[in-house]
C-alpha cells in the first residue's frame, strides 16, 4: 500500500458529506471545502507516527479543522486508546481507512483536560512521604524503593529486638499504618507471634534486615533528625 492509496477513499468519504476535495494544495495532502464552512485538511500516512502528528500540528497553524488519516492495522488497534488520547489533546481529528470505507474516530476541537485529582494526590503523598531519592529515574524491571517499602523497613528495624505489639511498633516507628502493613504482609517480612496483636520478623524479614542495612540507617538518621 502507498499513501496515495488512502486518497481515493478519504476523498469519497468527504464528497458524500458535500465537500469539494482536491489533493496536494501546497504542503497539504488533501483540502476539502463546503460552502462557507471552514476548510478541512487531511494528512495521510500508512502508520500513525510522530511525523504524521507533526504534519498535523503544522497544518493547525493554517486551519482549525485538521484530520490525520491512517489505515486500520493490528498495530494501530493495539495503541488505539493512546492514539485517540494524543489526538484529542492536540485538537486533531482522526480518520481510519478500512476495507469497508472511512470511519471518523475523532473530530478536531479544542481540548480542556480534566485533571485526575485522586491519582495526582497519591503521587504527591508518595513524593512527600518518601525519604531521599533512592531510585534511578528511567529504569524498568527493577525493584523500586517506595514510601510503603520504607515504612515496612522501619517496622523490620523495630522488630529486630524481638516480637512486639503492633501498637508499640506504630508508636516507636511513627508508622501509623504499621498494624495494617504487617497484617497485609506484602513482602512476607512479618509473622504473627504468640500473644494478642504481637508480630515478629519472619525468615524473609531477617534477610531484609541484612539486605537493607544501608537503607535502614538512612531512614533512622532521617527520623531522628
Amino acid at each position: 500500500m502507498r499513501e496515495s492509496d488512502l486518497y481515493a477513499p478519504v476523498k469519497a468519504y468527504l464528497e458524500k458529506q458535500g465537500y469539494e476535495v482536491k489533493a496536494e494544495i501546497g504542503d497539504c495532502d488533501l483540502m476539502a471545502r463546503r460552502g462557507d464552512d471552514p476548510p478541512v485538511i487531511v494528512e495521510l500516512k500508512l502508520t500513525f507516527s510522530l511525523a504524521l502528528v507533526m504534519q498535523g500540528v503544522a497544518r493547525q497553524g493554517l486551519f482549525e479543522h485538521v484530520y490525520l488519516a491512517v489505515p486500520v492495522s493490528k498495530g494501530w488497534k493495539l495503541r488505539y486508546r493512546d492514539v485517540l488520547a494524543l489526538c484529542r489533546r492536540l485538537g486533531l481529528g482522526l480518520l481510519a481507512v478500512g476495507k469497508t470505507g472511512v470511519e471518523a474516530h475523532l473530530d478536531p476541537g479544542p481540548y480542556a483536560p480534566r485533571l485526575k485529582s485522586k491519582p495526582a494526590a497519591r503521587l504527591l503523598r508518595e513524593f512527600d512521604r518518601r525519604v531521599g531519592d533512592p531510585n534511578l529515574g528511567g529504569i524498568t524491571g527493577t525493584r523500586k524503593m517506595t514510601a510503603y517499602r520504607q515504612d515496612a523497613l522501619r517496622c523490620v528495624a523495630f522488630l529486630a529486638a524481638g516480637a512486639c505489639k503492633a501498637s508499640l511498633v506504630a508508636k516507636g516507628t511513627g508508622v501509623a499504618r504499621a498494624r495494617v502493613l504487617m497484617a497485609t504482609n506484602h513482602y512476607g517480612w512479618f509473622d504473627k507471634a504468640e500473644g494478642l496483636g504481637l508480630y515478629q520478623l519472619s525468615p524473609k524479614g531477617q534477610q531484609a534486615l541484612a539486605e537493607f542495612t544501608e537503607e535502614i540507617a538512612i531512614l533512622r538518621a532521617h527520623d531522628e533528625s
